[in-house]
């Protein structure tokens, strides 16, 4: 069954990937080939600006060091996003796409 939540590059890749749960769903496609269809149909994290990083902290209502620490990283590393002298990426620019989108709670 599909989640309705996600976004799609494109209505067809939608429909398609739609197909893909379904054939996963009844055993017929491995999760490795799901996580390919997941790679190509679904639309890749943004990357996010100094201001709107901060703007998540605060709704968090979180001081740098506790929000470094929810993120697994350093208190350094939060300042130099906030300032614009780092950009996150990876594994922590989805945690904080989740946090953006979801509120702290989706990985607390």
């Amino acid at each position: 069954m599909s989640n309705p939540k996600k976004t799609y590059r494109s209505d067809l890749l939608g429909a398609l990937h739609q197909g893909a749960e379904d054939l996963h769903a009844i055993g017929a496609i491995d999760k490795a080939t799901m996580r390919r269809f997941d790679l190509s149909c679904l639309t890749p994290v943004e990357p996010l600006a100094p201001d709107a990083i901060r703007a998540i902290r605060e709704r968090a209502q979180m001081s740098q060091a506790i929000f470094a620490r929810a993120l697994n990283v350093t208190t350094s590393l939060v300042s130099k996003w906030e300032r614009g002298d780092s950009k996150p990426g990876g594994a922590s620019l989805k945690l904080l796409s989740l946090v953006a989108h979801k509120g702290i709670d989706a990985i607390l």
